[in-house]
């Protein structure tokens, strides 16, 4: 007696997995850029909106374009959209450039200080100049401005001495460097804005002293930074 055979179970095809298309990374390997997912703070879209106004002034953008651009820096959450809105103009810091390499001169720990003194009249230092590693500012009925946004670091610490009796002395720095600073006041102000430089090669400036019925203050100026040091010290040393 023959044996019924019983119909085998049908196979259902299996589903096929589509490849993904080409150029397109696996997701498993998609990594998002932590730098430029970084939250954009109001100093960042300050920076792009000053790069965008000298823009406008130099004919580089028009009225038009420079409106729409101002909004989109306003609109922005992080520091990646942000980059991309003065991609093409000048000022512009990308994150992939490189950071500058600082070079300093010979240290001259026993040269002499800078003084600059402001007595019932005004003192200014600004432009291009080379820094001492001293400076003291003494400013009695008087005003004396210290800007060092343009100036040539010839040392890594800048030290700055400033005393302030019913005067006023201020200090600019670039954005780029580290500020530090230890005073105090009397029936007056002594402000320091802390920075610290991302290259640990920064020059470094420290502002001691303090004011009486005064005011001694030092800041970094928005949009300013030290992007050839090196080059301008072996220039100005002639090298």
């Amino acid at each position: 007696m023959d044996l019924e055979k019983k119909p085998e179970p049908e196979q259902r095809p299996q589903p096929q997995r589509q490849a993904p298309p080409a150029g397109t990374a696996p997701a498993e390997t998609v990594f998002a850029d932590p730098q430029g997912s970084l939250r954009a703070s109001d100093a960042d879209r300050d920076r792009i909106a000053d790069i965008l106004r000298d823009a406008l002034a130099e004919g580089r953008i028009d009225a038009e374009e420079h409106s729409d651009r101002i909004d989109a820096v306003y609109r922005a959450k992080t520091v990646g959209e942000l980059e991309p809105i003065v991609r093409d103009l000048p000022g512009a810091r990308r994150r992939q450039e490189p950071a500058p390499e600082y070079g300093y001169g010979q240290d001259d720990a026993d040269g002499p200080p800078e003084n600059l003194v402001a007595i019932f009249s005004s003192n200014t230092r600004k432009g291009r100049w080379r820094v001492s590693r001293r400076t003291n500012a003494f400013a009695l009925f008087g005003n004396i401005e210290i800007d060092l946004t343009e100036a040539i670091f010839a040392q890594r610490l800048t030290t700055i001495n400033a005393t302030s009796i019913f005067g006023n002395v201020e200090v600019r720095v670039p954005e780029n460097i580290s500020l530090r600073g230890s005073g105090s006041g009397v029936f007056g102000n002594f402000e320091v804005v802390t920075l610290e430089g991302v290259d640990p090669q920064a020059p470094v400036v420290v502002i001691n002293g303090y004011s009486v019925f005064g005011n001694v203050e030092a800041r970094p100026k928005r949009g300013k930074w030290i992007t050839d040091l090196q080059d301008k010290l072996r220039k100005h040393l002639g090298h």
